[in-house]
């Protein structure tokens, strides 16, 4: 592993625990664009890690210390998302650049840092989760080709089990998609975002029959 430190980044507050990993795409045209923006005390963004398309790992800042990564983000009622997480960015243009599959070789590298993680940090299933998870109001990444149901079955994050068809009220929508973790104060928009995570095939933001037996799989799961 490379170390390439960033000077942006802060001592975790008092008391916060590291439970949270959150995955995002650099969403710019290069790996080294992305790696030297990180690091510019200008741009006041970093990660912990920045993983390559040819799996090579680098280093941005301590765990011990916050990265800032998230911005105004939320996650089961937890606004400071950067103070309880560690923070991975994969190289991949995105949306904006040229959108495209993650390199076998980078999802290596990458399933082989997460368990290292998660070996040493008390990080529940349900909080390794997307950048789009926590701020569905701005961000899309890491998108719809991230492989998260084969991260899952290496047992990194969760998937869930499909619990058929599903009819509900638009606030008891609301409420479950509360329950299981996302800000809901643009509805369609955390939709979009769980979508995105776990039916990635059609991303609409309407809460569907399917789209709901998927969320109440995952709460069976967490209950």
């Amino acid at each position: 592993m490379e170390t390439n430190l960033s000077p942006n980044f802060d001592v975790r507050p008092d008391g916060a625990e590291i439970d949270m990993l959150v995955l995002h795409y650099t969403g710019m045209e290069t790996g080294e664009a992305a790696l030297e923006r990180l690091c510019d005390s200008a741009a006041k963004v970093s990660a912990h890690y920045l993983i390559h398309e040819n799996g090579d790992v680098v280093q941005m800042v301590e765990e011990v210390n916050r990265a800032w990564h998230a911005g105004v983000a939320s996650w089961r009622g937890e606004s400071d998302v950067n103070a309880r997480s560690i923070g991975i960015e994969l190289v991949n243009p995105g949306h904006e650049f040229g959108y495209r599959e993650f390199p076998d070789a980078q999802l290596t590298a990458l399933e082989g840092l997460c368990l290292d993680i998660l070996s040493r940090h008390s990080i529940p299933a349900r909080n390794v989760v997307g950048h789009s998870d926590v701020a569905p109001t701005r961000k899309q990444d890491p998108g719809e080709l991230f492989p998260w149901q084969q991260l899952a079955a290496k047992k990194i994050g969760i998937w869930p089990r499909r619990l058929g068809s599903i009819s509900s009220s638009t606030d008891h929508v609301a409420a479950l998609f509360l329950l299981y973790g996302y800000d809901v104060e643009n509805l369609p928009l955390a939709i979009g975002a769980f979508q995105r995570h776990f039916r990635p095939e059609r991303v609409d933001g309407v809460a569907d029959g399917e789209t709901l037996g998927l969320l109440r799989g995952l709460i069976h799961l967490i209950n």
